[in-house]
């Protein structure tokens, strides 16, 4: 240790020494560079440029001396680090050694007491033995040498214990070395040796002293004690003299260390004062400096000293400009390094972000691929077996006819070419990923080239110097590569294209494919059908094909003449682009010139002043030091001007970018409609070689094809937005870097001191608005992608109804298995809880038993403790004293016994009282969470509630804290009553000093068990605050829960309403299509009226769907708040029973010890006192026979046999008593064996139970970690829930931005169609020209007549076709007129205007028309915007439950810091149970003790049984009459008294070893817990040390780089003052010099010329009048001066005033030229938007008009058979009417007579309501007839009708089958027969008989739905009259859709039932079901 200090002072020294050296170097170096400073201005050179080399050189030299000394002032610094760092690293190292050697002494302390009590025993002991061998050998010398021993003893054990406490006060606080611990532990060792040695002595001696009582004859050495004694005495001197010795030595160390820190601190002080006052010498030389410059400047007056002075400034002035400008040019050049450095960085970074991309598309490639392979696999599969399919259906209908044939051909087609479809998506799927992976390739090339232009930038930086020019060229080179930039992104732009063209042909390739594919099939139908029908059919199609093809060859024309117009459009925008970047150019070179112009003037300003300066110098440099600060400040303001000036020119600059930029996108947006153009060109091309397919196909591909078009313009666009981002990002960083080196550049010339602040705020002014402009940037891509988004979102939404009503059902199932759930778990936990209450009951009353059992046992050791007091008190008094002492002490033991009892009583009292108020709060919160499950049902009130709730929590806890506060204080009395009564008793009983602490120490027990029970009351007050805390959190968790799954039901809701009415609007659109043009604007109107009307009834209907929903929200929310309720009871009985638990086991170890010892120590009193007694007995009756011997050796004469024999029988007597005692005793052993034993086994018994209880508590936490789990999943449920709604709230968005996108869409097609109505004539021919060619072939098969009907139609659509073909090339000459006119308007700005003003009024047309429209849609977007704030306090809920969420989480983390304490209370607990360990340890070290002397009892009794048989031996001498023996026999007697009274002594004196044992281990656990707590006294006095010693260490950097700043500012200033002072110091020399020369002339020329003395005087006077004058001239040039400085300054405001004012109006400008720039941007993004928008439903129009027109067509058809019908039903009716069928009457008459008596009367209610008689007529004959029966009735009947004849009607053929079976199965049979048609099935068309196919899932096809559409359009006309919402799912769908009837030879009443015929229900009849229950069922229908 001391090696290592010695080392550690060395290293110290050693750098110490460095430091010093370097110091004194350093100051060496100041002192040469000052000297080398001053001498530098000797040097003149006469000419200008080599002045400017040798400036150069000094400056160098000057820069090198600059570099040496930091580099120095650098490794100094270094050095300073490491020496703090090294005196840290020591100090901590010190501080933990000498806290290990701490530890180390309080453990050698501790030993040394422990040996030092054990030396005590051993000597008391020794001291024990030699008193019983002194009283053994009966000598009275020996008595004083045991006294003396005693005395030394105590003297040594007091010198000896007096020392550990000098030595404490010595080691507390110190530090201690390595060495002295040795010592202490070689010292240790030795004495624990001694200890042994001691011992093995004191075993030997006790061996001995033995053997000398058994043998009975006390021969021992004296010799051998004394020996004893003295090695003992030498013993205690070496050991005092050692510890003496130790405390020197840890003195010494002590002051060796302290000498060291504080000459490491002194040391330290030393530097910082040396670097103070150094600073301080600086700081002084730099104003001294200043004084002497000012006064040398003063004093000088001669005019050469002047223009050297001059001369001199305007060098040093030129150095300094030198000096700033190189040292700005290294700062800017550091500064673009930097720069370009992150530049680079952020380019690998985005590389590498782009590679990570290209990988994942690669892999998403090629699952695409597998994908690919797998649909291929699954087509080929399809295509085999639908081959199989058409072999076995040709195989089955050999026999059906032709239309069969064809219509199993066309499914094949339609299936098969919706294969191919799947196998062009994919293709196109592919391709797109090819594109994008392309396109990432560009992009990192384009990165790379970037990264390279960058790094040729940092070279060129480096490189040149920067200079206002030079920025100028820079600027134009950043052009040219910004420039060479855009024709890179031109070039890439091409490649897309390209890429584009080569997706059109793969997509033309798949067509082909196609084409190949159904031209196989065209063949095989050629083949198929050879007949005439086929070639008909066949032109018939292809005249279709050909208008169709017409069609969308006109749409195209429209888009084309659309795009013309657009074109036109941007390139009006171009020019007005131009125009402005053309103004904004001349703006910019007027704002250049006029800084040309300020800077000319500023350094002409420069050059005045300076010359003015040189003119002032040498009379008035306090003016001139004024005059210079305010041309400074005025200077620093132009220069402010200026930078403002260049940072407008700078934002001007970018705003010309940014309009560079716009023309560029608009020319490739025109570039992109140009493609658009050929694409359309190609696609016609396409469309021309597909003349042959069909119709239905032909528009699927072209949808598809539109689609798929489409996203990859999103996905182009996309891009582009990426690329213009990356562009934007660039050029953003790089007008960033050029701004700061311009500011850079700008601040060059500037004063440090006073321009820095201003700087720094512009340039952070600057970053705002950067960060301004970069955020609004941003904004606008969000909105352009918001845009796409709902772009996007609208062909989801259509495929997402579907995916909705699976959501919803899945919703319900989860809301049944969350109840389900809720069952079962509440099911779970009362079990839980039924089982959990039983186990703490038992844990209670078991609880309840050990606290009485552990009282118990606390009082009687306390009793034992007294008892054993007494018993010391009564051996220390003498003998004759003895009975009332006894008697006392028993009085006294039961007196205190009634006291303790009456003071536990009381206690326990209390503890029951404070258990009955513990209920009672237990009955409180019961009754609190009873009235929280009724107020919780109450939801509207649940906020109020919830304040309420805590409020009244917030009571109760007040409540309870008042309740627990009083208890405490009334414990508290009572504890202090209860520990001041014993005190008093004891004091009048007994007046001593054991009794009265024995009584404060059972008083203080008593109150600490108080005190524990009250702390356990609180616990548990608390534990239920915190239950009912955590309730409340979980009620409001589960609330919130609920609240998000009512709202997303709702908003499914919601979804699934807004998708309703987009189907509501598609067909109203396909009505008013279908209804054209014609009509014009009255049916618009009429129809928006409708429209609105059908808004207002579908809002009703949503309020009163969301009004159920919340009704059922409300109930929902009830439901979950009662078992939240149930749950948190139960969950807070849980937790009660395991805190009870955990307390239970905690309590339940030491129990079974404690009752152990309870029983042990209350057998070993009872043996005690039982000993005593017998002790006091046998003493009594020794003293009784002493006096009875004395008497009779007194009376030796007469009578003295009577009384010896008397005396003789009462010993025997004794002895007889004697011996049953020892009987007794022997007895009571073996009872107290038997009860240890016992004790035994039941601790046994214990440990099992304590098992038991472990196990119960290990299920009650796997019970909670269950609990705990789930919880867990509840929040992860949450969770997904808050997931899923803000999914659906982000849908929801987006279809209300396509709700917005269709209303624009809308008022845009409205526009187009008000436009368009110039040719009205046009549009019919349109509507009704496709739906009449597509019906065609199939009228044609029917008949002849719709043959001639279509030749006219061909006729009327060729005249059509050839006004068709002039209105397009009048479109077409208009198309080229237009292109002309915009031709001639770009070469001819004059005509432009003309044509603007056409335009504008066209658009003012347009704007009229379209506010008419907004007027009618304003009352939907009025319910929209309801809607939207539906959504918003939606929204807001949930950032209220965020909010909650939020607070949740940090309860959490309040509760885990809870749960942290309780683990500190579980450690405290720990402790306690260790100390009661210890007090167990106590009480077995008690009970040995006890033990002991009942061995020394025992002892005693065999000592007197041994007397008495002496006695009795005496006795019999005497009777023999031997009287001397009598005498041995008293000396005997006495020897025994003498040796019970050393007994006594001995037993005294262990007690008092024993108690002063007990003193040692309490002050032990004392000294131990003083340790313990000094311990992390010191902890943390460590920690705030090294916290101190950072934040020193922090100020130590702080200061030092302060220092650095301040030394590096202060030689700055030393350095200029040194050039200032050289070159003054050269003036002076020189003017001196001169001075002399002069001198010397003058004096020879005095000595020349006294002659001309006067005239010398004459001279002088006028010399002085001159003088005179030339004062009054300067001040009058002074005032010149000021006046015109005051005109300049005039000047100067008004110029700034007015430039700031111009400033004004560019910014004003430029702000106007943005807006109207991002107006016109977001136009062109509308009319883009608008643009594709319209062409895409354009198309779906005409798609729809076809399909109208074709449902129109089969609408009729089917209305006219409905007609015919309807005509022969009542026909049928009308002809049926009055007539009865005979076999029905017949079969009625059999079936009356067939069927049982029983029934026959409603057999004849039957046959009533067959004639069509009433029921009440039919009950009163059937009364009537009651009586006499209904024969007769049935007779006349018969009799009336009898002669009658009645008329032959032909039979059915199951007539005579129906004669057997009974009447009401013939009536159902007949109804069944009159059900069936009669009619023949009337031939339908082929189009007619199309399968319900469905289309593959995931498509939207419109061919697929157009066979389904006939047989719905009937059920759309009535299904928008009904409720879509509130009608059940079969009113929803169409009657035809779900029926098997629909196939070809269905009857023509099983089509869809209109609302004109009566509908009649089919009865499904069961073969189970009687023919009776079927008739009943009839009669009540």
């Amino acid at each position: 240790m001391s090696s290592w200090l010695g080392g550690l002072g060395s290293g110290l020294g050693q750098s110490l020494g460095q430091v010093g050296g370097s110091l004194s170097s350093f100051t060496g170096q100041i002192s040469n560079f000052t000297k080398d400073m001053l001498l530098e201005g000797v040097e003149e050179v006469g000419d200008a440029a080599t002045e400017l080399q040798v400036s150069n050189c000094k400056l160098a030299e000057v820069e090198a001396a600059f570099a040496t000394q930091k580099s120095e002032y650098d490794r100094l610094k270094k050095l300073h680090a490491e020496l703090e760092e090294k005196f840290e690293a020591s100090e901590i190292q010190i501080k933990r050694q000498s806290a290990d050697y701490r530890t180390l002494l309080q453990q050698k302390d501790v030993e040394i007491s422990h040996f030092k009590a054990r030396q005590s025993g051993l000597q008391e002991e020794v001291q024990k033995l030699q008193h019983s061998t002194q009283s053994v050998s009966v000598s009275p010398t020996s008595l004083p040498v045991t006294t003396s021993s005693s005395t030394t003893t105590s003297s040594s054990a007091s010198t000896f214990l007096s020392h550990p406490t000098g030595s404490h006060q010595g080691f507390h606080g110190d530090e201690m070395d390595l060495s002295d611990v040795i010592s202490s532990q070689q010292e240790i060792n030795r004495l624990s040796v001694e200890v042994m040695r001691l011992e093995a002595e004191v075993s030997h001696w006790r061996r001995m002293s033995q053997a000398s009582a058994a043998a009975g004859a006390g021969n021992s050495d004296q010799g051998e004690i004394l020996k004893l004694q003295q090695t003992i005495k030498e013993l205690r001197d070496e050991m005092s003299c050692e510890v003496d010795e130790h405390q020197h030595e840890l003195a010494a160390l002590q002051d060796a260390q302290r000498q060291k820190m504080s000459d490491i601190t002194r040391r330290h002080r030393d530097e910082l004062t040396e670097y103070e006052e150094r600073i301080e010498e600086l700081e002084e030389q730099f104003q001294s400096g200043g004084v002497q410059g000012s006064s040398s400047s003063d004093t000088d007056k001669i005019p050469e000293l002047e223009k050297t002075i001059r001369s001199l400034q305007e060098a040093a002035e030129q150095r300094e400009k030198q000096l700033s400008e190189l040292s700005a040019s290294l700062e800017e050049s550091q500064r673009r390094q930097a720069s370009l450095q992150i530049e680079k960085d952020d380019a690998q970074e985005e590389n590498a972000g782009l590679l990570h991309n290209y990988t994942r598309l690669q892999a998403s490639v090629t699952e695409l691929q597998t994908r690919v392979q797998e649909q291929e696999e699954k087509a080929l599969q399809k295509v085999q077996l639908d081959h199989e399919i058409q072999g076995l259906r040709k195989n089955l209908a050999a026999a059906e006819n032709e239309i069969v044939k064809l219509k199993s051909l066309a499914e094949a087609e339609l299936k098969e070419e919706v294969e191919h479809a799947d196998i062009l998506e994919l293709n196109t799927i592919i391709g797109m990923l090819r594109q994008e992976k392309e396109l990432l390739v560009q992009e990192k090339l384009d990165m790379q080239e970037r990264l390279r232009v960058a790094d040729e930038q940092i070279v060129s930086n480096s490189r040149g110097e920067p200079a206002n020019y030079e920025s100028q060229e820079d600027l134009e080179a950043e052009l040219e590569r910004r420039e060479k930039a855009l024709r890179a992104t031109e070039k890439e732009r091409d490649t897309l294209m390209s890429e584009l063209e080569e997706l059109d042909q793969q997509n033309q390739e798949a067509t082909q494919h196609m084409i190949s594919v159904k031209e196989q099939l065209s063949g095989q139908l050629r083949e198929a059908e050879a007949e005439v029908s086929r070639l008909t059919t066949e032109h018939n199609t292809t005249k279709d094909q050909n208008r169709a093809l017409e069609l969308e060859l006109e749409t195209q024309r429209e888009k084309i003449s659309q795009s013309a117009f657009t074109l036109n459009d941007l390139h009006m925008v171009k020019q007005q682009l131009e125009r402005t970047v053309k103004e904004l150019k001349e703006k910019l070179r007027h704002a250049q010139e006029q800084s040309r112009e300020a800077l000319r003037e500023i350094s002409e300003l420069k050059k005045e002043r300076e010359e003015q300066a040189t003119k002032e110098a040498p009379t008035q440099t306090g003016e001139r030091g004024t005059e210079i600060q305010r041309t400074k400040d005025a200077l620093a303001g132009k220069e402010r001007e200026l930078s403002g000036l260049k940072r407008e020119l700078n934002e001007m600059r970018s705003y010309q970018e940014k309009v560079m930029s716009e023309d560029y996108e608009s020319k490739m947006e025109n570039r992109r409609l140009k493609e658009e153009y050929q694409q359309a060109q190609s696609k016609m091309d396409e469309f021309s070689k597909q003349m042959k397919e069909s119709q239905t196909a032909l528009n699927r591909i072209v949808l598809e094809k539109d689609t798929r078009i489409e996203a990859l313009k999103l996905e182009k666009n996309q891009l582009e937005v990426e690329i213009r981002q990356a562009e934007r990002s660039l050029t953003d960083q790089a007008k960033q870097y050029q701004q700061t080196i311009d500011d850079l550049t700008r601040s060059r010339s500037m004063d440090a001191s006073a321009l820095q602040t201003d700087y720094e705020r512009a340039i952070k002014l600057n970053q705002e608005k950067d960060m301004e402009i970069a955020q609004l940037r941003r904004d606008m891509e969000q909105l352009a992608s918001d845009h796409r988004d709902t772009n996007e979102m609208l062909s989801i939404t259509v495929a997402g109804q579907k995916q909705l009503t699976d959501l919803l059902q899945e919703k319900d199932v989860f809301v049944e298995t969350i109840k389900q759930n809720a069952a079962d778990l509440q099911l779970e936990l009362e079990n839980s809880i039924s089982v959990a209450t039983k186990e703490a009951e038992f844990l209670r009353q078991a609880l309840e038993e050990k606290d009485k059992q552990l009282g118990g046992m606390k009082e009687e050791n306390s009793h034992l403790k007294e008892e054993i007091d007494r018993i010391r008190d009564q051996q220390s008094r003498p003998q004759p004293l003895a009975e009332p002492r006894t008697l006392d002490i028993i009085t006294e033991l039961e007196t205190e016994i009634t006291q303790l009892k009456s003071s536990r009583n009381s206690l326990d009292e209390e503890v029951q009282t404070l258990r009955q108020t513990m209920e009672e709060q237990q009955a409180s919160l019961l009754l609190s969470q009873q009235s929280l499950q009724v107020q919780q049902s109450e939801l509207e009130q649940a906020q109020a509630r919830h304040q309420q709730t805590t409020l009244n929590y917030d009571r109760l806890i007040h409540a309870r804290d008042e309740e627990i506060a009083r208890l405490q204080e009334m414990v508290g009395r009572l504890g202090d009553s209860c520990a001041d009564s014993p005190p008093m008793e004891g004091e009048v009983i007994l007046q001593e000093d054991k009794t009265q602490s024995l009584n404060q120490e059972n008083g203080n027990e008593k109150h600490d068990l108080s005190k524990v029970e009250i702390a356990k009351l609180v616990k548990g007050i608390k534990e239920k605050e915190t239950e009912i805390s955590q309730l409340n959190e979980k009620n409001l968790s589960l609330t919130r829960q609920l609240d998000q799954l009512v709202v997303s039901r709702d908003e499914v809701g919601k979804l699934s309403q807004m998708i309703l009415q987009k189907d509501l609007e598609i067909q109203a659109l396909h009505v008013r299509i279908s209804m054209g043009g014609g009509n014009g604007h009255s049916q618009d109107v009429i129809f928006l009226q409708q429209q609105l009307q059908a808004y207002a009834v579908e809002r009703e209907q949503v309020l009163a769907v969301l009004n159920e929903k919340t009704r059922e929200n409300s109930q929902l929310r009830s439901d979950h708040h009662r078992l939240m309720d149930i749950m948190a009871g139960k969950e807070a009985a849980l937790l009660k029973l395991q805190q009870e638990n955990q307390r239970l086991s905690n309590m339940s170890d030491p129990s079974g010890s404690q009752e152990m010892f309870k029983e042990t120590i209350q057998n070993l009193s009872r043996i005690i006192r039982e000993k005593d007694i017998e002790i006091d007995a046998l003493t009594q009756k020794c003293q009784t026979l002493v006096t009875v011997l004395q008497s009779s050796g007194g009376e030796p004469g007469a009578g003295s046999g009577g009384v010896s024999s008397n005396q003789f029988e009462e010993l025997l007597q004794e002895r007889d008593t004697l011996k049953q005692q020892v009987k007794k005793m022997e007895e009571w052993k073996q009872q107290v064996i038997t009860t240890i034993k016992n004790m035994q086994h039941e601790s046994a018994q214990l440990q099992e139970e304590l098992i038991k209880l472990q196990g119960q508590v290990s299920a009650d936490s796997d019970c909670s970690s269950k609990l705990s789990v789930d919880y867990t999943k509840l929040i992860q449920s949450y969770e997904q829930k808050e997931k899923k709604l803000g999914s659906l709230s982000q849908e929801l968005a987006q279809v209300q931005q396509t709700i917005s996108q269709l209303s624009t869409t809308k008022d845009f097609l409205l526009g187009k169609l008000d436009s368009v109505q110039q040719a009205p004539e046009v549009i019919p021919v349109q509507c009704s020209g496709p739906s009449l060619s597509v019906h065609g072939p199939s009228h044609q098969t029917g008949s002849p007549v719709n043959s001639l009907k279509l030749q006219e139609d061909l006729v009327s659509l060729q005249a059509q076709l050839v006004e068709r073909d002039n209105m397009i090339r009048t479109l077409k000459e208009n198309n080229h007129r237009l292109a002309n006119s915009a031709a001639a308007s770009e070469s001819e700005q004059r005509s432009q205007a003309a044509e603007v003003q056409q335009v504008q009024d066209r658009l003012e047309a347009l704007h009229r028309s379209v506010r008419e429209k907004d007027l009618l849609i304003k009352t939907k977007g009025d319910q929209l915007v309801q809607i939207s704030e539906t959504l918003r306090n939606r929204e807001n809920d949930n950032e209220v439950l965020k909010q909650a969420v939020t607070n949740l989480k940090e309860r959490a983390l309040i509760l885990e810091l809870d749960a942290k304490t309780l683990k500190d209370e579980n450690e405290l607990v720990a402790a306690r149970s260790r100390e009661k360990e210890s007090e167990f340890r106590a009480l077995q070290e008690t009970n040995m003790q006890v033990s002991l002397l009942l061995r020394e009892k025992e002892f005693e009794l065999s000592a007197i049984t041994d007397k008495a048989t002496t006695m009795e031996k005496m006795l019999k001498d005497k009777e023999q009459g031997k009287s001397g023996e009598l005498n041995q026999l008293l000396n005997e007697i006495k020897s025994m008294q003498e040796k019970a009274l050393a007994f006594q002594q001995e037993r005294d004196q262990v007690m008092m070893a024993l108690k002063q044992k007990q003193m040692d281990t309490t002050s032990l656990q004392s000294e131990l817990q003083h340790m313990r707590d000094k311990e992390q006294r010191l902890n943390l006095e460590l920690e705030r040390l090294r916290n101190h010693l950072l934040e020193i260490e922090e100020s130590y950097t702080r200061e030092a780089v302060a220092a650095e700043d301040r030394e590096t500012e202060l030689r700055r200033r030393v350095a200029l003052l040194d050039e200032r002072l050289a070159t003054s110091s050269s003036a002076v020399e020189n003017a001196s010099q001169q001075a002399s020369m002069q001198v010397e002339s003058l004096q020879e020329q005095l000595s020349g010329v006294m002659k001309q003395r006067d005239d010398a005087l004459t001279k002088l006077t006028t010399s002085q009048e001159q003088v005179n004058q030339y004062a009054v001239s300067l001040s009058n040039l002074q005032m010149v001066l000021e006046q015109f400085q005051q005109e300049e300054k005039a000047m100067y405001s008004a110029e700034l005033e007015k430039l700031t004012k111009e400033k004004e109006e560019w910014r004003k400008k430029a702000q106007r030229l943005e807006d109207q720039a991002s107006a016109l941007q977001i136009n062109l993004d509308e009319a883009t938007a608008a643009l594709e928008s319209a062409s895409r439903l354009t198309d779906q129009l005409d798609l729809k008009e076809e399909q109208i027109e074709e449902l129109k067509k089969q609408v009729d058809v089917r209305q006219e058979m409905l007609e015919e019908v309807q005509k022969k039903l009542m026909n049928l009716l009308n002809s049926t009417e009055g007539k009865i069928d005979k076999v029905l009457m017949r079969n009625l008459f059999l079936g009356y007579f067939h069927t049982p008596k029983t029934k026959r009367t409603d057999v004849l209610r039957l046959m009533g309501n067959v004639l069509g008689l009433s029921r009440e007529d039919v009950d009163k004959m059937l009364e009537e007839d009651a009586a006499r029966g209904v024969t007769g009735w049935v007779s006349s009947w018969l009799g009336g009708r009898g002669a009658q004849s009645v008329p032959n009607t032909p039979q059915r053929p199951t007539s005579g089958q129906m004669l057997n079976s009974s009447f009401s199965e013939m009536f159902v049979k007949f109804l069944e027969i009159e059900s069936t048609p009669s009619l023949p099935a009337p031939k339908l068309p082929v189009h007619d008989i199309k399968p319900l196919t469905t289309p593959p899932a995931g498509r939207t096809s419109s061919a697929a739905s157009v066979s389904a559409t006939g047989a719905a359009a009937a059920a759309i006309k009535r299904a928008s009259d009904s409720n879509p919402f509130l009608a059940p799912r079969s009113a929803a769908v169409p009657l035809l859709a779900g029926s098997s009837s629909g196939g070809p030879g269905a009857h023509l009443l099983m089509k869809p039932i209109s609302d004109a015929l009566p509908t009649f229900t089919p009865l499904p009849v069961s073969a189970e079901a009687s023919a009776g229950a079927v008739l009943k069922d009839l009669l009540k229908q």
